[in-house]
């Protein structure tokens, strides 16, 4: 059964180390707004903008009836597809699927705006957040100043490459992916990561040329249902909340259905999903994210918004 023992641990004046961190994110912006305009500092190159349903379980167990997921409902949903980085479809990358809930409610909060923020990789091998912006930070640099910066922190250019192999591995397109959450987040009383379960098994293998292409073309004959699943904390040797290097041992269970209708890509509605904030601290406070990497995400993420002047 699943425990509500589960503990976050504080770092010692981790709001300023957050903050100073923040602005590595505001460099990668700044180097992308020469190029590109104004935009996100990550996961800038959207693939495709969707509308959906967001279709809650009935029957879940008691401790899965928390928050959003309290009672059977659906809700109109609206979903971000991107690339991490500009580069080619075919190339290496980390993909994002943005999921945000709308008109949700919990038993102590009404129309609630849940966001959901999902890649492809299920784990990250960092230690902390330090070590995830170094890798960033080394990653957006000039080919010499990275060669200085890994000469300095070898830790980091091992920590780099091992996350790199994890993104050469193949993706077969987004319909047919799985998609993660990596840290948890609360599910009410209870601790969870988040899985988006593939819709389709079947592949298309040129999907990787184009990944708007394929998601479209599925979408012009027929819609597509994901399974949303939560995987719950039991303790801390098989589900660790501050290790995300580490694949929970611990069953799935479906909590809800992600539905997306047949439809054509929708200029509007682009640009709409473009200006808006994906960003997993928009959440009920049932949901909140857990762990000091996605605290360090949220003075990240305050900073990208403000940069970029996204709607509200």
């Amino acid at each position: 059964m699943p425990s509500t023992q589960w503990r976050e641990v504080f770092l010692p004046d981790e709001s300023t180390e957050h903050a100073e961190q923040a602005h590595v994110f505001t460099e990668v912006q700044r180097q992308h707004l020469k190029k590109h305009g104004r935009g996100r500092a990550l996961h800038r190159k959207q693939v495709a903008a969707l509308r959906a349903h967001f279709a809650v379980e009935e029957g879940l167990p008691a401790y899965a009836r928390q928050g959003i997921f309290a009672d059977p409902s659906v809700h109109e949903a609206h979903v971000r597809l991107s690339n991490g980085n500009f580069s080619a479809d075919r190339a290496p990358d980390i993909r994002g699927f943005a999921i945000k809930v709308l008109g949700a409610s919990t038993p102590s909060t009404a129309d609630v705006e849940q966001n959901f923020t999902l890649v492809s990789q299920e784990t990250l091998k960092v230690t902390g957040s330090a070590e995830f912006v170094g890798i960033v930070d080394l990653s957006t640099s000039a080919p010499g100043a990275a060669l200085r910066k890994a000469a300095k922190k070898p830790h980091m250019t091992r920590s780099a490459v091992a996350n790199f192999r994890d993104m050469i591995k193949p993706f077969s397109g987004f319909a047919t992916h799985d998609f993660f959450s990596i840290t948890p987040v609360m599910f009410g009383d209870y601790a969870a990561r988040l899985k988006l379960r593939a819709a389709s098994t079947t592949i298309n293998k040129e999907a990787r040329k184009d990944l708007a292409a394929d998601i479209y073309a599925r979408l012009a004959d027929d819609g597509l249902e994901f399974l949303f699943q939560a995987q719950f904390f039991e303790d801390e040797v098989r589900t660790p909340i501050e290790n995300s290097s580490v694949r929970w041992d611990a069953p799935w269970l479906t909590v809800a259905r992600l539905r997306v209708p047949r439809q054509a890509p929708d200029e509007a509605l682009a640009e709409a999903i473009e200006q808006s904030s994906f960003n997993p601290w928009i959440s009920a406070p049932e949901h909140r994210p857990l762990g000091e990497l996605m605290r360090a995400r949220q003075a990240a993420y305050s900073l990208s918004w403000r940069n970029r002047g996204a709607a509200p």
